[in-house]
């Protein structure tokens, strides 16, 4: 029942969070078409501007991890939430391409915060034999963000205008916000949670309580985490997934309209198709991943052969090329989404698995996602050249498949070891007293 399951509640905050996220990211490449046309900018210059906001965005994230474990996911996630909606309302009244890099700039340095803190709330509100589904639940908002926005964004950008959109998306964001902050607590502080259901997640959700936690210098932890060759492991898989999520959500749009010759808004809402697909069905992956894996079976870290077998089953974009039918590209599309979903929320669940201290959940996390940027970083520039010296996506897809393949080989390979950061991470100094994160 629904009073017994209120922490279900924060997993769908986390959704709606990412939903917003995500929304404002595929702005740019549904509305692509129009501003290139505005401005007279080619496919490399799109291209750096569709990664633009990662520049940021990984430069912070880090840091912002570690502020994530400092002060908690409420106060970190409302702020970045409102950062980030600026900087996409923003995007609706540049003058140039400067300042439409400025504001993508804006935008990823807010967004910085919204994997480390969903990971952090992931490890505050869930039992460990719930953590597949809760992070399937935080991916799943950056599924549903480009399904649902694509379709809405393309048809404000061809009702009413591309400037326009990027204002009501912005909107949206500050909003949330608002209501993130008004009701967002940690379960030790939430007054509507019941006490049953409290002693549920404390007992079960394998972190360590605030007032228990150590005062070990962030640079400490985050020098032992980045020794991890599990560490080292986690955050390469997530990198090699997250080179077909962005070479998706940057240039599915565009090689919609080029190669099939589909307008504006068809092709929005046929690049929803995929993203919905990832959405619903990651939901489902996530929740069977908790129940055929056993409690003793997670803290071994076998969720990797889930991780694993979906980044194997994404590799069908290899295919891509010899399909000529629209239809059976949405299927492969789908089917290959789909798994890099699961995928990289498996593998936050995973991370989370094998860290023995959720004190450093957020770093932990923050240098995953910082993994999967860096390839999504480079993976819109590397398509635009691709495509302007080739003259077709084929390169493109190719290089996503060899990288799903070598990211089956490294989970495997890489994650075989616990990630322990406080056995070695001293504290900050003598009789230092412990941080309280927060609410």
């Amino acid at each position: 029942m629904l009073r017994d399951r209120k922490r279900y509640l924060v997993y769908g905050g986390m959704f709606v969070m990412m939903f917003v996220s995500y929304l404002d990211r595929v702005n740019l490449s549904v509305a692509a078409g129009p501003i290139a046309k505005a401005y007279g900018l080619n496919t490399i210059a799109i291209g750096y501007l569709l990664s633009a906001y990662l520049w940021s965005y990984l430069v912070l994230l880090v840091p912002v991890g570690i502020l994530v474990d400092r002060w908690g996911a409420r106060r970190v996630t409302a702020g970045s939430l409102a950062l980030w909606s600026v900087g996409g309302a923003l995007t609706g009244v540049v003058t140039g391409f400067a300042s439409l890099l400025g504001s993508r700039l804006i935008l990823g340095a807010g967004e910085a915060a919204s994997y480390p803190a969903g990971g952090r709330v992931i490890r505050d509100w869930a039992p460990r034999s719930e953590r597949g589904m809760a992070a399937a639940w935080l991916n799943g908002g950056a599924y549903a963000g480009p399904a649902l926005g694509a379709i809405l964004v393309g048809w404000i950008v061809t009702e009413i205008g591309w400037r326009e959109s990027f204002l009501l998306t912005g909107g949206i964001g500050a909003v949330i916000a608002l209501m993130w902050y008004a009701l967002y607590r940690a379960p030790e502080r939430a007054g509507w949670l019941g006490e049953q259901e409290r002693a549920l997640i404390l007992a079960e959700r394998d972190s360590t309580p605030a007032q228990q936690r150590t005062s070990a210098r962030p640079a400490d932890t985050l020098r032992v985490l980045l020794r991890s060759r599990t560490m080292w492991g986690l955050a390469l898989t997530q990198g090699c997934a997250g080179y077909t999520l962005y070479l998706f959500m940057s240039w599915l749009p565009t090689y919609l309209v080029t190669t099939r010759g589909l307008d504006v808004l068809k092709s929005a809402t046929f690049t929803a198709v995929p993203y919905a697909a990832a959405a619903v069905l990651g939901l489902l992956l996530g929740r069977v991943s908790d129940r055929i894996l056993r409690r003793g079976q997670l803290a071994r870290g076998s969720r990797r052969s889930i991780v694993s077998g979906c980044m194997l089953l994404s590799s069908v974009i290899l295919l891509t090329p010899f399909v000529s039918a629209t239809w059976l590209i949405l299927v492969l599309f789908s089917i290959s989404l789909t798994c890099v979903s699961t995928a990289m929320a498996m593998n936050i669940a995973l991370t989370n698995d094998l860290l023995s201290n959720g004190e450093h959940s957020g770093v932990a996390v923050s240098i995953l996602i910082f993994g999967g940027n860096t390839f999504g970083l480079v993976a819109p520039i590397i398509t635009g050249y691709a495509v302007a010296a080739t003259g077709t996506f084929s390169v493109a897809f190719a290089i996503a498949g060899l990288l799903l393949l070598i990211g089956t080989a490294l989970v495997l390979a890489l994650t075989r070891q616990p990630i322990d950061p406080s056995t070695t991470a001293p504290a900050s100094r003598a009789g230092a007293e412990a941080v309280d994160v927060g609410p």
